[in-house]
């Protein structure tokens, strides 16, 4: 599921960056990897386990975006004899690399998740591994975990398989050549049934209530001495590439949950309150929600390069922030078991160089699949996992939320003291003159004080500028 997406194009000397690069020690983020652990994915590149299977004659091929090197997933995509489609699903597989134990486990367990600023991020393994020996690359021969899924021909899932093979990804791709290829009819066809399954998905996706946010890029641009915010629309190649993903991790918890031993990604129905400030939020930004119109239906309506409705799908990831890990054993399923947003059982097992947890599904889908018990180093860490992940979730969001923070701060720099239309989306239950304003220009979102006069919840408010600050990512309004 999507977070906010951030990307600074300034230069390395720019204060915005210098600002990030203070933020990354005031959180206390890793800038590099300890010795012993470097010497233990150096070692492991050299030797990593490598399965039996030979599946490098299947032309499988990578999408992602431009800059990205740590692949963690290739396709292949086909139709089946008789109708239907047959999804090859290559993922990296990290086990092949590291040993459970090891100082390189010990780490990634530390760690949880790769961290992400706007100005680059701080990786889950050594990039040895994650850029090089276990990426996905093409023309180079890898360890992975290989999902054959079945779909028939309204792409509705009739047989999954997953085992260890060795793949060669032959073409790397990104997301604007994959659009541009499928978009003048030149793409072959491996690459062309991306949309066919694609659209498939997403119909199959809305009829069990479903929803996938197309989350924009945004862009932090200096223009003229001053910083401006900008979206980049994804395209609809991201959006059907993220149905093969979750494709997989349907198909995944399906295996773990009849298996009976499994972690699963859940998320609770939102609570009314949450749901409540999105719609103030879809006010302020002057989209229209009708009562009678699901949370589904209206991001579905949106368009997200319109700049308003860029804003609001960033803050429909606010609705995720309820999601978390759940372990099982012995066949008692979590409860409740369903991600909301994907209204179906789901699990994370497509990034297992970027995610902990997604090793640890991937060898117990690889049991289950062949009818066996899970590795005892699998199910020995099951307890701890979702603690594990709850903590660099934490972290993450902690990352996220000041680097927001951060930009907002530079892009409202140099304009303290000036007049700003809002709304107020959100007030303290005990501090009724403190609570939360959604700019209308720029798409802020930020504190105000009342100075003891209570706040208009859910109502329009001229506020004035009193602090940006990037230094200390602070910015603070005041009714006008």
């Amino acid at each position: 599921m999507p977070r906010r997406r951030m990307h600074v194009i300034c230069a390395a000397e720019d204060p915005l960056r210098a600002a990030l690069r203070a933020l990354r020690r005031t959180l206390h983020v890793p800038e590099g990897f300890p010795a012993r652990v470097l010497a233990e994915a150096e070692s492991a590149v050299r030797e990593p386990r490598l399965p039996d299977r030979d599946a490098t004659d299947i032309p499988f091929f990578t999408i992602d975006p431009p800059a990205s090197t740590d692949l963690d997933q290739a396709m292949h995509l086909e139709r089946r004899v008789g109708g239907g489609f047959r999804v090859h699903y290559a993922i990296a597989d990290v086990a092949a690399f590291v040993l459970p134990g090891g100082a390189l486990d010990a780490e990634a367990h530390r760690r949880a998740l790769t961290l992400y600023f706007p100005d680059g991020n701080v990786p889950l393994h050594p990039i040895s591994l994650s850029e090089d020996a276990a990426s996905l690359l093409p023309g180079r021969t890898r360890p992975a975990l290989l999902w054959t899924i079945d779909l028939d021909e309204d792409g509705a899932r009739v047989a999954t398989e997953v085992r260890r093979a060795l793949v060669r990804s032959r073409a790397r791709l990104n997301y604007a050549d994959a659009q541009r290829q499928i978009d003048s009819a030149t793409a072959e066809e491996p690459l062309a049934l991306l949309k066919d399954i694609g659209l498939l998905r997403e119909r199959l996706e809305a009829e069990r209530g479903g929803i996938s946010l197309d989350v924009p890029e945004q862009e932090i641009v200096e223009r003229d001495h001053r910083y401006a915010l900008q979206y980049r629309s994804p395209l609809p190649s991201e959006s059907w590439n993220a149905q093969i993903s979750l494709l997989t991790g349907m198909a995944a918890a399906d295996l773990m949950t009849a298996s009976g031993t499994g972690v699963l990604r859940t998320l609770p129905t939102a609570p009314g309150g949450a749901v409540a400030r999105l719609r103030r939020t879809a006010k302020a930004l002057g989209i229209d929600w009708p009562h009678h119109v699901s949370y589904a239906d209206v991001v579905r309506s949106l368009d997200p390069a319109d700049p308003h409705h860029a804003a609001f799908l960033q803050e429909c990831t606010t609705l995720l922030r309820g999601a978390g890990y759940t372990a099982f054993k012995g066949g008692r399923l979590p409860d409740p078991a369903v991600h909301a947003a994907v209204a179906h059982e789901y699990t994370h097992c497509t990034a297992p160089l970027r995610r902990l947890v997604d090793r640890y599904a991937g060898e117990l889908c690889v049991a289950a699949a062949a009818g066996q018990e899970p590795p005892a180093w699998v199910r020995e860490a099951l307890d701890a996992l979702p603690k594990e992940m709850a903590d660099g979730s934490r972290r993450a969001n902690a990352v996220e939320r000041a680097c927001v923070d951060t930009v907002e701060a530079a892009v409202l720099t140099g304009r303290v003291g000036e007049l700003f239309d809002a709304f107020v989306v959100d007030v303290r239950e005990h501090e009724p003159d403190v609570g939360t304003v959604q700019l209308r220009e720029p798409a802020v979102v930020a504190p105000v004080e009342g100075g003891g006069a209570e706040l208009p919840l859910g109502e329009e408010l001229r506020v004035r500028l009193t602090r940006a600050d990037p230094e200390t990512a602070q910015v603070r309004f005041a009714p006008a």
